[in-house]
């Protein structure tokens, strides 16, 4: 409940969904056999929490970080204990061949859902990184996808992000472009997927990295003009798993608008965590006060901030979890959207895509500019502005 607090609320989202399909969830679970990948991020940690509190046959977790997944492991035997079905962790990186071994070892599921994903916004900064955004996000999923209808697999879920509705940074295009893709598999298998907000306090977010300048006394940094909607880790995990089991194929699940679930910015976020913590926020006014005042000012049980507006690239002026043109089902659910999809792709744009990437890699040499012009291509009206300013120049 501290998150909720925190972000403005009182009350989890999914309550009244999840308890109206307990039933049906639980037998489908305990029934059927699991591979989560990228189970060891915040998200994916979310939802394999989720199916293993209801006793599945199988439960496989893949992730590339080997110590997220022996703290996954700690966390699951500390709150649930043990299962009979058969629950077990793989450090590999789906993109080698080790993984390709694994599956090609057993590969006998029932749902794959694949949580593995390059989030950040800052991924951009570099055309280096941002090759391997779109490895992990687009060419990883195609992969898993074929493993899959290759091995059978009755249902493939993939996370999607809020930002891949109208896209204006690279990150949400990658995951627009993913969709696509997916669009393209879902003849041959059935896919369904879920867009959703901010997870608060997920690793690596800023929320996150308030609970590390506290244990490290550095100052709080936050924008004070961006509002974002936001889920604590367990509704993620709700949201993920609703979708899987009970999404028609091409549906795209999201949480639905209310008063509930309403903006909030960064700043205000930063004061009502450090007011739980018994600290008054004091404004900087650069960050050489901050860093400075960091010193003395929690003896006085205050805490230096420094809340600016945004201005780096890929900043996103407001959230969406569907666009204009996009079939909504807003009945079946309480605080469940779905967007409703029929087949819809353009396979030269996709192979072209796929062609110009792999002349990029096969010459080792590509700029940036180069993949935004390929996103320009593939995403009309894809609204990406370069200030030139990233994340990693500010504190």
């Amino acid at each position: 409940m501290k998150y909720l607090n925190l972000i403005g609320r009182k009350s989890e989202l999914f309550t009244n969904d999840i308890s109206c399909y307990e039933k049906e969830l639980y037998s489908t679970v305990s029934s059927s056999r699991f591979l989560v990948i990228g189970g060891a991020g915040s998200i994916g940690q979310a939802v394999t929490k989720e199916i293993f509190k209801r006793h599945p046959k199988k439960l496989h977790v893949v992730d590339i970080s080997e110590n997220n997944l022996v703290e996954l492991v700690r966390d699951i035997r500390s709150s649930f204990g043990y299962i009979d079905g058969d629950f077990q962790t793989f450090a590999l990186d789906v993109g080698s061949i080790e993984y390709d071994a694994f599956i090609a070892a057993d590969g006998a599921y029932d749902y794959v859902l694949n949580l593995s994903a390059l989030k950040h916004v800052r991924s951009e900064k570099d055309p280096f990184t941002l090759m391997r955004m779109i490895d992990v996000n687009i060419f990883n999923t195609e992969k898993t996808l074929r493993q899959s209808i290759e091995k059978g697999i009755k249902k493939y879920f993939c996370v999607s992000t809020d930002k891949a509705a109208n896209p204006v940074n690279m990150m949400g295009g990658s995951k627009r472009i993913m969709e696509m893709f997916l669009m393209r598999k879902s003849k041959d298998i059935e896919i369904s997927t879920a867009r959703f907000a901010n997870v608060a306090f997920s690793d690596g977010s800023l929320l996150h990295g308030f609970d590390q300048r506290i244990k490290k006394r550095q100052p709080i940094v936050a924008p004070n003009d961006i509002k974002r909607y936001f889920v604590i880790p367990k509704e993620s995990g709700e949201l993920c798993l609703m979708s899987c089991i009970f999404g028609e194929n091409r549906d795209i699940f999201f949480p639905k608008l209310s008063e509930d679930l309403h903006l909030i910015s960064f700043a205000d976020i930063a004061v009502k965590y450090l007011n739980d913590l018994g600290f008054e926020p004091y404004l900087c006014d650069s960050e050489d006060q901050a860093r400075e005042l960091v010193h003395s000012l929690p003896k006085e049980n205050k805490w230096p901030c420094l809340f600016t507006k945004s201005d780096t690239t890929g900043e996103k002026d407001f959230e969406e979890f569907f666009t204009e043109n996009e079939t909504l089902d807003v009945e079946s659910f309480h605080n469940l959207g779905v967007i409703k999809n029929e087949v819809n792709y353009n396979n030269d744009l996709l192979e072209n895509f796929t062609n110009r990437i792999d002349q990029m890699k096969k010459a080792k040499r590509w700029s940036k500019q180069e993949i935004v012009d390929l996103f320009n291509e593939m995403i009309p009206n894809f609204g990406h502005k370069e200030t030139g300013k990233y994340l990693d120049s500010k504190m």
